[in-house]
């Protein structure tokens, strides 16, 4: 007789998952001859697979596992707060505990000004709570054609249809007739390969002028806002140079935009600050929350408002007719409150900057005598391998080739996990790595190099 497939078995489960269950960012064909890979078990900087095979996470998850996995902390923390109260909406002048201490909690970790918390449960839903903040500001400022947002090719803020809009992603605006009206796009700080012959600090000043030269294109009246990451993690963590913010702050100010700085990817200490704003001294109107607020443990995401908008909103604007089912969860918030008192106790973030970051900066920075290495981006916790064709003229390659896929699936085969963004290998492990974590991944990176040059032929 046949043998029968053990139900849960990884066969049985891609079976099931390829008939029944739709991925976010999935390319659906390649899925269903594939098959996925299941995660069933995690702890610390390690997660394993249902056939058993161990991988160091360099990817914190999707870029928020900052404390790690299994912290029992957590999970107790969840288990109280949901037997004294599972649920309870944040509507019509209604709050409880958690909700408002991890309000003041966050307006004490943030830049001075921040003083207004508005909670959502992703990075998507918070930017797009910001785009209605901002339009309604101007409107009650008397200044409703204040309407266009700028932000970055490469830029990412989310999926929904508003938050795809703000970000600089082509392939997610060509599926849905994106952006739309009222959101444009400038070029990102990317030097590696738009700069040229331009020193980084050259090329910071003109990409912090092409901001400029679109607010006077489209009528300083017609602008309401800029959006930025610090760093931009999803387009290949493209950090900029030293000038770009400094001066993107003073063209804000000088044509009266609110400045948005999203840190969805860069907050809770993945760059070895609390958030990117500390290190590249910017002062947002809004600030975006995320992932690392929970360490990824529930879906939580909160919008940091400044004065000028909040005092407008609370003194001209009446309800506000905007909100979600889950803004302010009881459950979400008090993992957050744990998550946060977490890092605090065991100084995560002054070891990521004082000690692991420097060490994993040191020992990725090795990596540039590879001959596919044309540059390694790297500040705390958060960084990118640009894979070139031609180092010495800066030379990408042809993304047909998908060179980057074919070093991302070399990683997986040495049992580490990075992603690929166009060819840049890009990296965000778990703020608890140790140095022999850095040293296993980075010997592990090096052979799926290896692997890859000789994949194209090379020497």
């Amino acid at each position: 007789m046949p043998q029968t497939a053990v139900r849960n078995s990884t066969a049985e489960w891609r079976a099931i998952d390829t008939r029944h269950h739709l991925h976010p960012f999935t390319h659906y064909q390649d899925l269903a001859e594939e098959g996925s890979r299941i995660i069933t078990r995690a702890d610390g900087a390690y997660f394993w697979d249902s056939e058993g095979k161990r991988v160091l996470d360099g990817m914190a998850g999707l870029w928020c596992v900052n404390i790690g996995y299994g912290r029992k902390e957590l999970a107790e923390a969840a288990y109280r707060q949901m037997l004294e109260l599972p649920y309870y909406n944040t509507f019509f002048k209604t709050a409880t505990p958690p909700s408002i201490e991890l309000s003041e909690i966050l307006v004490g970790l943030t830049p001075e000004g921040l003083n207004r918390v508005f909670y959502g449960s992703s990075g998507s839903d918070a930017n797009d709570s910001i785009v209605r903040m901002v339009r309604h500001f101007w409107n009650l400022q008397g200044k409703p054609g204040k309407k266009t947002f700028i932000s970055r090719e490469y830029g990412y803020h989310g999926s929904t249809m508003a938050s795809a809009s703000l970000g600089g992603m082509s392939a997610m605006h060509s599926q849905a007739d994106l952006p739309l009206p009222g959101f444009v796009h400038v070029m990102p700080p990317y030097w590696y390969a738009m700069g040229g012959d331009l020193s980084p600090a050259e090329f910071g000043r003109k990409a912090a002028e092409a901001l400029e030269q679109r607010i006077l294109e489209l009528g300083p009246d017609n602008v309401a806002a800029f959006i930025g990451e610090p760093i931009q993690g999803a387009g290949g963590v493209l950090v900029p140079p030293e000038t770009y913010w400094p001066e993107v702050q003073r063209i804000c100010k000088q044509y009266d935009l609110l400045l948005i700085a999203d840190e969805v990817i860069c907050g809770f200490g993945r760059t070895g600050r609390w958030f990117g704003s500390e290190l590249f001294d910017i002062k947002p109107d809004f600030m975006t929350l995320a992932k690392g607020i929970t360490s990824g443990y529930l879906p939580l995401s909160a919008v940091m408002v400044g004065d000028r908008v909040a005092e407008t909103l609370i003194e001209k604007g009446g309800e506000f007719h905007h909100g979600y089912t889950y803004s302010g969860h009881p459950v979400a918030c008090a993992v957050a409150i744990e998550n946060i008192r977490i890092m605090k106790e065991e100084g995560l973030i002054d070891r990521v900057q004082t000690e692991t970051g420097p060490y994993l900066a040191q020992r990725m920075k090795e990596l540039e005598a590879h001959p596919l290495v044309g540059e390694v981006r790297c500040v705390g916790f958060i960084g990118a391998i640009e894979l070139v064709k031609d180092k010495a003229k800066r030379q990408l390659f042809d993304p047909a080739d998908e060179v980057g896929v074919k070093c991302r699936d070399h990683c997986i085969e040495q049992g580490i996990i990075m992603r690929a963004v166009r060819d840049a290998l890009v990296f965000s492990p778990p703020l608890i790595w140790t140095r022999e974590h850095i040293d296993e991944f980075v010997d592990g990176v090096r052979k799926a190099l290896d692997l890859t040059l000789a994949d194209i032929g090379g020497k």
